[in-house]
């Protein structure tokens, strides 16, 4: 949960940047891309009293793997950054050869998809990877549609890269799919992509077969690319993980990912972006990337000669976060399943859980509720740009006791 010290830290204050959105500050001295509303949120500031008044907090919020009390192997992990080659200075605009193949080989090996490591560019967040994306398809101006629910993350890229994101709808029936009329109605001459969050966070929709070949000819009639953002791909919540779209060859498609959640490394910033689709659109697509790429330079030696290390650890970590997340839903969907006035919705995958309200105040309210008098934090669905009020998002990663006391106490809101 972001609180005021961490304001110039984007992607941990995510899930708060909807509430900062209403409003801009304009100062003759800064850009217009920037003027964003910087004093915090009402849900903030009753955090703060809160955590000010010593009570003990249950936080159903806290999304970084790394404060959860997952088990990592901390000797090899360190030790993956004492590479005498670090000391060698060597810039590959994409990233060293031997990094991209350990990608290339994740992709064989987890997803049955072969790939060319010259088809993968390495940058040090997917935050990154979507700045270079954006600027490689879009001029000062330009759309690109996002889902909605999804990332707050994206409004502040968007800014950042003068680039107008217009949103298209997931809608909910017993599973969220994609408005199709919604997003349709949204293309016109200015659009440039259609991005696609696989599965989406935190709805923890996957994308259905039938909807990829939509997007797949949609995308071919408009000339349009795809952007799809793949980083909680490995964390089904039953079977196997959806088809990864870095093998999709019908359009020109950006697949980003990394070890953030891969790996639950978010603090080793290594990410990737994979360009697939036909050669006469990916071969002048990863001509200008590499430019790009080589104009900012920004993965270190450190991080890429550690990477095959960092990667493996994906075996170690992710079952323990796959028991966490079905053990925290499969708590959930026992305590709700009495429930009329507030229920679990379905989903597929990731690290989140959306729970339906019926209360009659807003979201906000309610949340800020549940904190004063309950010391329960949870995100109100308009931090994701849920289209109306009646939304709880609670995060899975929460440790297990923590969690069910504090789904105890949110019943008894109810």
């Amino acid at each position: 949960m972001w609180d005021a010290k961490e304001s110039r830290r984007p992607r941990e204050r995510q899930a708060n940047w909807a509430s900062y959105l209403c409003y801009r500050h304009v100062s003759p001295m800064f850009s217009r891309r920037t003027d964003w509303q910087l004093t915090p949120n009402r849900l903030t500031q009753a955090l703060a009293e809160v955590r000010a008044s010593g009570a003990q907090l249950f936080d159903l919020t806290i999304s970084n793997p790394t404060l959860v009390g997952l088990r990592y192997d901390a000797e090899t992990i360190l030790n993956s950054f004492r590479n005498p080659d670090s000391l060698r200075y060597d810039p590959q605009p994409k990233g060293l050869l031997s990094a991209r193949q350990e990608i290339a080989r994740y992709y064989q090996r987890d997803h049955q998809v072969s790939l060319d490591p010259e088809q993968i560019v390495l940058t040090t967040s997917t935050s990154e990877a979507y700045s270079y994306v954006f600027r490689l398809l879009c001029n000062a101006g330009d759309e690109i549609l996002v889902p909605k629910p999804s990332y707050p993350l994206f409004d502040f890229l968007g800014d950042l890269q003068d680039v107008r994101l217009v949103s298209y709808s997931l809608e909910y029936a017993d599973g969220w799919f994609i408005d199709f009329p919604s997003l349709v109605r949204k293309i016109t001459p200015q659009t440039r992509a259609i991005l696609l969050v696989h599965p989406n966070n935190p709805t923890g929709s996957y994308l259905r077969e039938e909807e990829i070949q939509r997007l797949n000819d949609l995308c071919r009639g408009r000339n349009l690319a795809l952007i799809v953002d793949e980083v909680f791909l490995d964390f089904p919540f039953a079977g196997k993980a959806a088809k990864s779209f870095a093998g999709n060859l019908e359009t020109l498609t950006f697949t980003l990912s990394g070890l953030s959640k891969i790996s639950a490394l978010p603090q080793m910033k290594i990410a990737w972006m994979v360009t697939s689709g036909p050669a006469t659109l990916t071969t002048p697509a990863l001509e200008r990337l590499e430019v790009i790429a080589d104009t900012f330079l920004s993965l270190s030696a450190p991080a890429q000669h550690a990477l095959p290390v960092l990667l493996e650890q994906r075996h170690s970590i992710q079952p323990q976060i796959l028991q966490r997340v079905h053990q925290n839903r499969a708590s959930l969907q026992g305590s709700f399943a009495t429930q009329t006035a507030c229920n679990l919705l379905h989903a597929d995958a990731g690290w989140a859980a959306v729970l339906r309200t019926s209360t009659g105040i807003s979201d906000e309210d309610l949340a800020i509720k549940l904190l004063r008098e309950h010391h329960v934090l949870v995100h109100p669905g308009h931090f994701y740009d849920f289209a109306s009020d009646g939304f709880i998002v609670l995060s899975l990663l929460t440790p297990l006791p923590e969690f069910r006391e504090g789904v105890q106490r949110l019943l008894s809101m109810f």
